[in-house]
């Protein structure tokens, strides 16, 4: 292992015994508990600790806000997810602007997420570059300032999943992240309860190379509000585990590496030749080694319960077990209504902005034992917790 690795590990160990604590403590399913003992568990899961162990489980994480209903990434989709109840907010993706601020989008390239195409004085900005080895055409944050994207609107980024959505196009300007971070505070004091984000870094091998490192950046704000330690509400994921590894040593909170397909190679690897895939992550061996610098993993649902050739659930894997005997939670991701994102046998119909059987859905998955779900609709997964935890 190299010398970031070996230093993550010696760190990581205090935040790593406190999140096992709570995914053990609070996860019934670990212990194999029955139905009802773990509904008894998951209830008082949030009551007492500090901290992660202060969340309910299963965590109810609303996807870049209230992605389902409101255009992601804006103040008004954060503010209807806490309106909803969801427990976490993921507010936001980071990436940098030109003169170096943070600001929350999905993605750097903005041409889907904003109204840039429609102001004529930015439209020699569009341009095509190789974004993590995938040329993409579009207008990307770090060629605008700060004060130049506050000129911009969100629009819906799927409207043709979520026409509905589409009616608050434009209303909406770019948050930065420390907007996020101050709203989160008056938020907190207005609803007399925590407020949860979960900020992730987008490419950050990417903005790096373009001297726009993002981790620095993160652990300076989050020291700023005083915001960088273990108990601190404040969860930070990536893809990449070389960006999770570099927060280690940064700061102290709690820390998640996301999973994206078993055949996919984290960017950061490709470009240190590390032939490692996702599906080496997954493995005991690997899991013992995000362990060593990270608190949890955010894999998609599909690395928890398979998908077969027609688009049904298959069998679930061991990663759930696999994962909580090293002590990491997890934290899959994407619950949504629409038929499209749903396994085969949930569907209703054929139409791209209908619901289906998502209950159902929500239902399989929980019984698995993970921690928590990232979901663009929160109301729907509270709804599917309490379900979950009468059975």
């Amino acid at each position: 292992m190299d010398g970031d690795q070996a230093n993550g590990q010696t760190q990581g160990t205090g935040r790593r015994a406190l999140l096992g604590a709570a995914a053990l403590g609070a996860g019934g399913a670990v212990l194999g508990l029955p139905g009802t003992a773990r509904a008894a568990v998951s209830r008082t899961a949030g009551h007492g600790g500090r901290g992660l162990k202060s969340l309910p489980v299963p965590t109810i994480i609303g996807h870049r806000g209230a992605s389902g209903y409101r255009p992601e990434h804006t103040f008004g989709s954060y503010d209807l997810a806490l309106d909803l109840g969801a427990d976490v907010v993921e507010a936001g993706d980071l990436v940098p602007t030109r003169d170096g601020h943070l600001v929350c989008r999905h993605e750097p390239e903005i041409g889907g997420t904003t109204d840039v195409a429609s102001h004529p004085e930015f439209a020699g900005r569009r341009t095509t570059k190789v974004l993590d080895g995938v040329a993409t055409t579009g207008w990307f944050t770090e060629d605008f300032t700060l004060a130049e994207l506050k000129t911009l609107r969100a629009v819906e980024r799927i409207p043709a999943n979520r026409p509905h959505n589409t009616l608050y196009d434009g209303r909406w300007e770019i948050p930065t992240f420390e907007e996020v971070l101050k709203w989160q505070d008056e938020q907190t004091r207005k609803r007399g309860r925590q407020v949860w984000i979960y900020p992730e870094t987008k490419h950050p091998t990417y903005f790096r190379k373009l001297g726009l490192g993002l981790e620095e950046r993160v652990a300076k704000l989050l020291r700023k509000y005083g915001k960088d330690g273990r108990n601190s509400p404040v969860i930070l994921q990536s893809f990449e585990p070389t960006s999770i590894q570099r927060l280690n040593r940064l700061v102290d909170n709690p820390l998640v590496v996301l999973l994206s397909s078993a055949n996919s190679r984290p960017y950061d690897f490709v470009e240190a030749d590390d032939p490692r895939t996702v599906a080496d992550l997954i493995t005991p061996k690997g899991l013992r080694e995000i362990a060593g610098y990270a608190q949890g993993i955010g894999p998609t649902l599909d690395l928890v319960v398979p998908r077969k050739a027609d688009g049904t659930l298959g069998e679930p894997t061991t990663l759930v077990s696999d994962a909580h005997r090293v002590g990491l939670v997890l934290h899959p991701y994407t619950m949504r209504n629409e038929n499209p994102f749903l396994p085969a046998e949930y569907r209703k119909g054929s139409a791209a902005d209908a619901y289906g059987d998502v209950f159902g859905a929500y239902k399989a998955y929980f019984a698995t034992g993970i921690d928590g779900v990232f979901t663009d609709n929160a109301d729907t997964g509270l709804l599917a917790r309490a379900d979950f935890l009468k059975d």
